[in-house]
């Protein structure tokens, strides 16, 4: 794929890019290098999948130990 720069820049296709949202660019004598950088864990993301099989509620008896000691 050939991309042309203009004043402002180079535009990348989304298509390219995935579902990854940020990115670092370096630069290296004759080329660029764009690698995506891993979404870290953040207690923002808790809950947003709890579980990944078939089951309802992934909560259930999850704090059975605080009640019976």
């Amino acid at each position: 794929m050939k991309l042309t720069a203009t004043e402002e820049g180079l535009l990348i296709p989304k298509e390219l890019l995935g579902e990854n949202q940020e990115f670092e660019i370096t630069q290296e004598p004759e080329k660029i290098i764009i690698t995506h950088i891993k979404k870290t864990s953040s207690i923002w993301d808790l809950g947003r999948n709890p579980v990944e099989c078939d089951v309802k509620d992934g909560a259930i008896n999850h704090d059975h130990y605080l009640d019976n000691p």
